[in-house]
């Protein structure tokens, strides 16, 4: 048995809309430990959580957790408060990130660039709304992740029912002006940004459905672009990840319009960690295996 870790414990699971995907990658970082001999342990969150986190003396935390509760900065507080070591962002680079629109508003401040976005309310005048922003729009919960709840808006009439259908994740909800154009993903491991990844999907854009059971999604890593237009974009996306106070790894996701202009989307600060998943697929790339990688985020802390 490795000792340098001391006994680790993987979060998983907890009461989030991602919870099923969250147990996924919690399973599989579980798994890469075990084969690599390491004093590790699965908790999932949803029930007695410190109970379970206390009553074994735990060295370090990895967490798997996706989304509010694990995602936000709630749990890493709690472990700070219990003095446990964890992986990724620190409390606040957690909770920002997760809010897509206060890192929206973060990223305007500073110049970087993110599409022009509202939120909306049950008074809100839609008509204003569609005249400021313009059309089509992206409607989604600011707090949830997994494009969970997300619609596009191509017509006015369209706004109410996906304001309706974003606002079922008691949280806040923002229309966002819609980039057309192809999206890209950059994981970012300790100080280096991976190989981006480009994503396709013949659904309307990448959804729920496009990231997790569609089998036409393509990815394209390397991405196709020209190696000095990637690593220009992978300055930006640091950069980004950067502002909001991430730490250790994560993700930043951006699309780019037809004159080929960046524009940033969100910063994810627990992606998926399944063997199928996005930061992964990059490592990979870059010649580090999932068992590597799960290493190597384990080492951050």
């Amino acid at each position: 048995m490795r000792t340098e870790f001391g006994k680790v414990a993987v979060l998983m699971g907890g009461n989030s809309a991602e919870r099923e995907i969250s147990r996924l990658s919690g399973q599989a970082v579980l798994a890469a430990l075990l084969r690599q001999n390491i004093d590790v342990m699965g908790i999932d969150t949803a029930h007695n959580v410190v109970a379970q986190l206390t009553e074994t003396p735990i060295d370090r935390a990895f967490i798997a957790l996706h989304g509010r509760g694990g995602e936000d900065g709630t749990i890493q507080g709690m472990l700070e408060l219990l003095r446990i070591p964890y992986t990724g962002s620190r409390v606040l680079g957690s909770a920002l990130a997760l809010d897509k629109y206060r890192t929206k508003q973060l990223w305007q401040s500073m110049g970087l660039p993110t599409p022009i976005a509202e939120l909306i309310h049950s008074n809100s005048q839609l008509p204003e709304i569609v005249a400021k922003l313009g059309l089509p729009l992206m409607v989604k919960p600011v707090l949830e992740g997994s494009s969970v709840g997300m619609c596009i808006v191509s017509h006015i009439d369209e706004l109410a029912k996906a304001y309706e259908t974003a606002s079922h994740f008691d949280c806040v909800v923002m229309a966002e002006r819609y980039i057309n154009g192809p999206e890209f993903t950059a994981a970012i491991l300790q100080d280096t940004v991976l190989p981006l990844i480009r994503l396709q999907t013949p659904r309307e854009f990448y959804d729920f459905t496009a990231k997790y059971s569609d089998t036409q999604t393509t990815y394209l890593c390397p991405c196709g672009l020209p190696p000095s237009l990637e690593k220009a974009l992978q300055d930006l996306a640091f950069s980004a990840f950067q502002s909001v106070g991430g730490e250790g790894w994560g993700r930043v996701d951006f699309l780019c319009d037809d004159a080929g202009k960046p524009w940033l989307i969100e910063v994810n600060t627990v992606p998926g960690l399944t063997d199928h998943s996005l930061v992964p697929m990059a490592a990979k790339a870059a010649n580090i295996s999932f068992d590597e990688l799960i290493l190597r985020i384990l080492a951050t802390v």
